[in-house]
């Protein structure tokens, strides 16, 4: 009998147990993701500002966003942030994990090496590379030395962006090139040999075999990369400042976001149309790679 009991308690108990195991971290999710998430929707409809709530305006925050300049600055910077990073975040990761895949002495060092930018932190690195593109850097008194002279990698505008895309590609390299290694080490080593027997050399076997093998892999590299290169913040607010570069014209949309909607009279309704049109933009990234790799494989 009280076998019977335990059982038929435990058969109770079962439907609420998943949700018990589950709750925490939907807690988490409610409280930092999709709270956030509706809270930024319901306010970019607003004019609330920092300290006071604001009432409902409609669509006033996103026509304001068709007439301002700096919007445009934005998307403009973050479009071509998105062109100039991701083919390189592509491509490069997946030549280095080529060059570091075969076991030979001394290769889990130069692994560790070209993860470890991976792992530094992103104002470290931000610091670093100012002391180094300076005026006053390292790399312009290398410049200056061998009678080139200096380049204002920080002053000029499209240079600072320039510098600030080799930032954001020398600290991903590392990270796809791990998930690269992933996707080579299921590629079978028969198809090699065979491409290898019928004369491919080895730009001919990367075209054929390896490209061909990780593509599904390639896929979300751009996916992936696409969608933190649209949202940049970090390198470009390191290396050009709070202003954005000379007179803002190097800001992106997440830092537009940031200088309008914080401090004591931060236009918080309109920061929240800029970060919904930031939400919008990238989720037509992702479908559109999503798209291309279904339309290549058909």
């Amino acid at each position: 009998m009280a076998t019977t009991s335990t059982v038929s308690r435990v058969r109770r108990q079962l439907p609420t147990s998943p949700w018990l195991f589950a709750a925490p971290g939907l807690l988490i999710t409610g409280a930092f993701i999709l709270y956030p998430f509706v809270s930024t929707l319901i306010n970019s409809f607003t004019d609330r500002r920092t300290l006071v709530p604001g009432e409902f305006v409609g669509l006033a925050n996103f026509r304001e966003l068709m007439h301002d300049d700096m919007f445009w600055i934005g998307l403009r910077n973050s479009t071509l942030y998105v062109l100039g990073v991701v083919p390189a975040l592509i491509l490069l990761p997946l030549l280095l994990a080529l060059l570091v895949q075969k076991a030979i002495p001394g290769i889990t060092f130069f692994r560790s090496a070209f993860y470890t930018p991976v792992v530094a932190s992103i104002v470290v690195v931000g610091l670093i590379w100012v002391w180094l593109l300076d005026d006053r850097g390292l790399v312009n008194a290398v410049l200056e030395t061998v009678g080139v002279g200096r380049i204002g990698f920080l002053s000029d505008q499209w240079l600072l962006l320039l510098s600030a895309m080799a930032v954001t590609v020398w600290k991903g390299l590392g990270y796809y090139m791990i998930i690269y290694l992933a996707a080579l080490g299921n590629v079978p080593r028969e198809l090699h040999e065979a491409a290898a027997v019928d004369g491919a050399g080895a730009i001919r076997r990367f075209v054929s075999v390896t490209v061909p093998a990780v593509r599904s892999t390639m896929v979300l590299v751009g996916a992936l990369s696409s969608v933190a290169a649209f949202k940049v913040f970090s390198e470009v607010y390191l290396l050009a400042g709070p202003s954005g570069g000379p007179a803002g014209e190097d800001t992106t949309l997440v830092m537009l976001v940031q200088r309008t909607g914080t401090g004591l009279t931060g236009r918080v309704g309109y920061a929240s149309a800029i970060s919904v049109v930031v939400f919008v933009v990238t989720v037509a990234l992702m479908l559109l790679v999503l798209r291309a790799d279904r339309r290549e494989e058909s």
